[in-house]
C-alpha cells in the first residue's frame, strides 16, 4: 500500500514530460492494487485526486493510453467511483479515443464507457453528449463480420458497452434504434452464433431494446425469428433457454413476428419443451414448462399464425394443444383452454370445434375446478366458452350439451374475473334463444346474484355485465315471469341507471328491456320506474343533443308505453315532453322524426 500511496503522489505531479518509464511503473502498481482490493484501492483513487490528472494522460499518441483506460474500466466498477469519473472529465477523452485503431485501446475504452454507463443517469447523458454511441454503433457495423478472437472480444465489449448505455431507457434506446443498430445486432448473432459470450451479450442487447414498440417493427425486417429459433434449438442448459425466451416474449406481441416464429419452427420446440417437462417437479422445468406453454399461447394471438396453427382443425399442433386440457397439471389446463380461447376467434373455428367435442372437454376441466379450483383455469375455460358461443348455429349445440348449468356452479365465485367471464358466457349464449333466456330468467338465485353484481362499483366490468345480462334476459325472453322475477329481486331500477351509461350500445339495451317491461308487466314494475326517475332520465336523453338517434327513437317508444300507467302519465305530463318532441319532428334521422310525430300524437290525445 506504500507503492500505492507513493503512485498516486509520482501522479498526481506528473507532467507532460514525465518518462513513459515511470508513468507505466505507476500505473502498473495502481492495476495490481485493484486486482487485490478494487474498492479500496478505487476509494484512495478518488481522495487523490489523481482522475483529473488521468483526462490529460487519454491521447491517442501515448503508449500508456491503454493501461490508464483499463484503470477507468477497474475503479468504474464500483458504483461511487461513477460519478467522480464523470465529474473529472473522464468522458470526452474517452469517446475521442474510440476513433482510435489500437484495438488495446478500443478494447479498455469501451469497457471503461460500458462500467461508467452502469446505471449511472450521469455517465450516460455524459456518453451521449459526447456522442459515444455512434462511433460504437459503426465500429459493429465495419467489425460485425469479422470472426478473429481479437475482434469478437472487442464485439463483446461494445455490446455490452451500449447494452449499459441505453438499459432501461426509453429515449437512449430509441437513439439506438434510429442509429439502425438493430439489424447489426442479428447479423452478428447470426455470424457469432458459436462464440458463447458474444451472443449472450446480444440477447441481453436484444432483451433491452424489444420492449419498445418501434423496435419491433425493425426486427420484423430482419431475420431474428430464424436466427433465435436456431440458437434455441441448440441449447441444453437452463438459464440460456430463459435468455432467448426474454427475448422471444416481448417480440412475440407483434403479429408479423409471431408468424415469422412459427414459420421459424419454434412451435415445435416449445412443444417439445412441454413433453419433456410435463411430468418433472424440478423447479427449472416447472419454470420452463410455464414458459414455453405461456409463449404457445402468445403465438396464438395473432390471427394468421393461429389460422397457420389451426389448420382446419386438422392441425397437429391443434391437436397437441387439446391433449393439454385433460392434464393434471393446472399450468397445462391453462394454457390449452387459453388456446382454445385464441383459436375460438373465428366463426369457422368455433363451429369445427364445438362440432368435434370440445365444448365437453371444457366442461370436463370446469368440473375439476368448482370446489376451491384454480381461478386462472376457471377464467381460462369460461373465456374459451365465451368465444365458443359467438357463432348463432353454436348456441343451441351448446345450450342442449349442458353449459349454462356448468357455468351456473359458478355463481357462489367471490373472484371478479370469473363472475366476469361467467356473465358474459351466459349473455352470449342466451342472444336469440327464447327458451334458454326464459329459463335463466325464471332462475331466482341467478337474478338475485345479478342484482347483487349490477351494484359491484369497484369491478366496473362486472357491473357493467350484469346489467347487460339482466337486459338479455328480458328481451331475448319476452316472458312476463322473467320481468316478474327481475322486480322482485329489484332488478328494475339497475335497468333505469344503464339507460343513462356511456356506452350507446349499453343505454338502447337498456330501453328496449324498459319497453318490454311498459309492454308486458307495466303495473308490476310501475312503483319501482316511478322511485328509479326514468321519466325525468328519458326527458333528459330527449332533450341532450348528445344523444345517438338509436336513443332518442327508443326513449319515445318507452314514453308512449309509460302513458298506459296513470302515476307515470302524470309525470310525463308535468315535464312538458311535448316540446321536446315537437322539435325532433325535423330531426335529420328520418326514424327519429317519425317516432316523434307518432309520439306527439299519442300525447295530444292523452292529454
Amino acid at each position: 500500500m506504500d507503492n500505492l500511496s507513493d503512485a498516486l503522489k509520482k501522479l498526481k505531479i506528473t507532467t507532460t514530460d514525465s518518462t513513459a518509464d515511470s508513468l507505466e511503473g505507476c500505473l502498473d502498481c495502481l492495476l495490481q492494487a485493484l486486482a487485490q482490493n478494487n474498492m479500496e484501492t478505487s476509494e484512495k483513487i478518488q481522495k487523490s485526486g489523481v482522475l483529473q490528472v488521468f483526462a490529460n494522460l487519454l491521447t491517442p499518441q501515448s503508449s500508456c493510453t491503454a493501461k490508464v483506460a483499463n484503470i477507468i474500466a477497474e475503479v468504474a466498477r464500483n458504483e461511487f467511483m461513477r460519478n467522480p469519473c464523470v465529474d473529472a472529465g473522464l468522458i470526452p477523452p474517452l469517446v475521442q479515443l474510440l476513433n482510435c485503431k489500437d484495438q488495446e485501446v478500443l478494447l479498455q475504452t469501451g469497457r471503461a464507457l460500458g462500467n461508467i454507463c452502469y446505471d449511472s443517469h450521469e455517465g450516460r447523458n455524459a456518453v451521449d453528449h459526447a456522442g459515444g454511441a455512434h462511433i460504437v454503433v459503426d465500429h459493429l457495423r465495419s467489425l460485425c463480420s469479422k470472426t478473429d478472437p481479437a475482434s469478437e472480444k472487442l464485439l463483446t465489449v461494445f455490446c455490452g458497452m451500449l447494452m449499459n448505455y441505453s438499459n432501461e431507457n426509453d429515449t437512449l434506446q430509441s437513439q439506438l434504434i434510429n442509429m439502425g443498430v438493430i439489424p447489426t445486432l442479428v447479423k452478428l448473432l447470426g455470424i457469432h452464433c458459436q462464440n458463447a459470450a458474444l451472443t449472450e451479450m446480444c440477447l441481453v442487447a436484444f432483451g433491452n431494446l424489444a420492449e419498445l414498440e418501434s423496435s419491433k417493427e425493425q426486427f420484423a425486417y430482419t431475420n431474428i425469428a430464424e436466427e433465435l429459433v436456431k440458437l434455441f434449438k441448440k441449447q441444453i442448459e437452463h438459464d440460456k433457454k430463459e435468455m432467448i425466451f426474454e427475448v422471444l416474449a416481448p417480440l412475440a406481441e407483434n403479429d408479423v413476428i409471431k408468424l415469422q416464429l412459427v414459420e421459424a419452427g419454434l412451435v415445435e420446440c416449445l412443444l417439445e419443451i412441454v413433453q419433456k417437462t410435463v411430468d418433472s417437479d424440478k423447479e427449472d422445468d416447472i419454470a420452463e414448462l410455464k414458459t414455453a406453454s405461456d409463449l404457445m399461447v402468445l403465438l396464438l394471438l395473432g390471427d394468421e399464425s393461429m389460422q397457420k396453427l389451426f389448420e382446419g382443425g386438422k392441425g397437429s399442433v391443434f391437436q397437441r394443444v387439446l391433449s393439454w386440457i385433460p392434464s393434471n397439471s393446472h399450468q397445462l389446463q391453462l394454457a390449452g383452454a387459453l388456446a382454445i380461447a385464441n383459436f375460438a376467434r373465428n366463426d369457422g373455428n368455433c363451429i369445427h370445434m364445438v362440432d368435434n367435442g370440445i365444448v365437453q372437454k371444457l366442461m370436463d376441466l370446469l368440473d375439476r375446478h368448482v370446489e376451491d379450483g384454480n381461478v386462472t383455469v376457471q377464467h381460462a375455460a369460461l373465456s374459451a366458452l365465451r368465444n365458443l358461443a359467438i357463432p348463432v348455429v353454436n348456441k343451441a349445440k351448446m345450450l342442449s350439451a349442458g353449459v349454462a348449468e356448468a357455468v351456473l356452479k359458478f355463481l357462489r365465485s367471490e373472484m371478479p374475473p370469473v363472475q366476469f367471464k361467467l356473465l358474459g358466457t351466459l349473455r352470449m349464449l342466451i342472444d336469440a334463444q327464447a327458451e334458454a333466456a326464459e329459463q335463466l330468467g325464471k332462475n331466482v338465485k341467478l337474478v338475485e346474484r345479478l342484482v347483487e353484481w349490477c351494484e359491484a362499483k369497484d369491478h366496473a366490468g362486472v357491473m357493467g355485465e350484469s346489467n347487460r345480462l339482466l337486459s338479455a334476459l328480458i328481451r331475448h325472453s319476452k316472458s312476463k315471469d322473467v320481468i316478474r322475477t327481475i322486480v322482485q329481486s329489484g332488478g328494475i331500477k339497475h335497468l333505469v341507471t344503464m339507460a343513462t351509461s356511456e356506452h350507446v350500445i349499453m343505454q338502447n339495451e337498456a330501453l328496449v328491456a324498459l319497453a318490454l317491461i311498459a309492454a308486458l308487466e307495466l303495473v308490476t314494475a310501475e312503483k319501482d320506474l316511478e322511485n328509479a326517475q326514468l321519466v325525468q332520465i328519458l326527458h333528459r336523453l330527449l332533450s341532450d343533443d348528445r344523444s345517438a338517434p338509436e336513443i332518442k327513437y327508443n326513449s319515445m317508444v318507452l314514453i308512449c308505453a309509460l302513458i298506459g300507467s296513470e302515476p307515470l302519465q302524470k309525470e310525463v305530463q308535468s315535464m312538458a315532453f311535448l316540446e321536446v318532441i315537437s322539435k325532433l319532428r325535423s330531426h335529420e334521422n328520418k326514424t327519429v322524426a317519425q317516432q316523434a310525430s307518432l309520439t306527439e300524437q299519442r300525447l295530444a290525445v292523452e292529454s
